[in-house]
This record gives structure tokens, sequence and C-alpha cells, in this order.
């Protein structure tokens, strides 16, 4: 007896096969920063995984733009790249052109630009702008990834943002206290905050973890601080 493959050869072809394009990675890392009076306090680890793979443990998430603005960046990290690399060239362009450095609400708004420039394939990076405005005063810019742009004086943001903006709104943003009254937060007090939450996350978050890079913006230039995290 004939089998129906044999009978009917239009049958027998194999079944649909699903092919995926996956052409984003995500590789971990966190970003949290906090403007004040007179300061931007902005820091990022320095892990940079995938899955349980840790590729470096020394990798700077923090990208100086100017003397008075510093973009820190997680995700997928060939796009960071070349984001940045972008940005700093859109940033040269216009010191050539004016003879003078973008300011931060300048940058921010060129950056989420840039980002809505690429709404069907976009940038797959958490982006966090922190500086000093025109007045001399903090601020900090948050993004979605096609470039709404939202100023702020806390943010958390990458792979233990979620974890981390809770914490924020608590201690700075002062949400679910009584009986407390706002007052600006003392660049001291910003620094010893942001140790903390990290600390927390590291303790929570595969991919955040070895090390914190911080940098400290006012009115006098960029600072630099290196903070130790647990390293499993």
């Amino acid at each position: 007896m004939l089998s129906v493959n044999s009978n009917f050869p239009e049958y027998a072809v194999p079944g649909a096969k699903q092919v995926r394009f996956e052409p984003y990675a995500d590789n971990g890392g966190s970003v949290v920063a906090i403007a004040g009076e007179d300061y931007a306090v902005i820091g990022a680890d320095t892990r940079l995984s995938t899955g349980f793979s840790i590729y470096t443990r020394e990798q700077k998430k923090l990208f100086k733009l100017s003397e008075r603005t510093v973009l820190g960046a997680t995700g997928c990290w060939c796009d960071t790249l070349t984001l940045t690399r972008l940005l700093q060239a859109r940033m040269q362009m216009y010191e050539h052109e004016h003879n003078k450095a973008m300011t931060t609400p300048a940058v921010a708004q060129m950056l989420s630009t840039m980002l809505y420039y690429k709404p069907f394939f976009p940038y797959y990076v958490s982006n966090i702008l922190a500086g000093l405005d025109a007045d001399g005063k903090g601020c900090i810019y948050s993004y979605d990834p096609i470039g709404h742009c939202e100023r702020s004086t806390y943010r958390a943001g990458g792979s233990a943002g979620a974890q981390l903006q809770p914490l924020l709104d608590n201690q700075i943003g002062l949400k679910n206290m009584q009986n407390v009254s706002e007052a600006p937060v003392p660049k001291e007090k910003a620094l010893a905050l942001l140790k903390d939450v990290f600390i927390s996350a590291a303790e929570r978050d595969i991919y955040t973890g070895d090390c914190i890079y911080i940098i400290i913006i006012t009115a006098n230039g960029i600072q630099e601080e290196k903070f130790e995290l647990r390293k499993d």
C-alpha cells in the first residue's frame, strides 16, 4: 500500500519555519543621577555583561560631553557607543560653528531629536543626562528609547532602575512620608544616597555590581570618584 506522501508529494513539504531577528542585546548596568541647587551628581556601575556572563568589571558608562554636561548610558553597548560618538561629533560641530560649548538644556534637546530620528529601529539605550543649566542649577534629563525627554531633580535607569527609583522617590521626593518639609538636598547627602542605592541594587540585580563610577558637576568643574561594590 502506498503511503500518503507518495500519492500526494505536495503534502510532504515541511511546515512553516519561524525565523527570529534579534538585533539587540542587553548588556546591563544602572545609572542614577541627583541634582541640587548648584551641583549635579551622576553615577553608573562598571559591570558589562550579558545573561550570566560578565564581559568586563571595569567599563565606564558615563560620558563627559562638556565641562557642565555628562551622559550616563546603559543597555545595548554597541548602540551606546554609536549614539555617544554621534552626539560628541554633533557637539564638536556646534562648538566650531558658534565658538562656544552647548548648554546642558541644548544638549538635552539635541539628544531627544537624535533618538526620535530612529523611531522604528531605536537605540536600545537607557539615557540620563546630568549637568548645570544656564543659571548654574543642577538638572537631570531622562529619556525613553524614542526621545521623549523629561527634566527632573533625580532619576534612576538601567537594569535596576525599577528597584532604585522608588527609593529615590522616598528619600528625595519625600513620597509616602509624613510631617516632612521639602528642602534642598546637600551634595554630601546626595553622594551618600547614591552609594546606598547602588549597594541595594548590587544585592538584588545580577547585572549591576563591581564598582560605581561617580561624576560630580559643579561650577568649578568636574570631579570623579570611585566606589567599590560586591563582585559576585
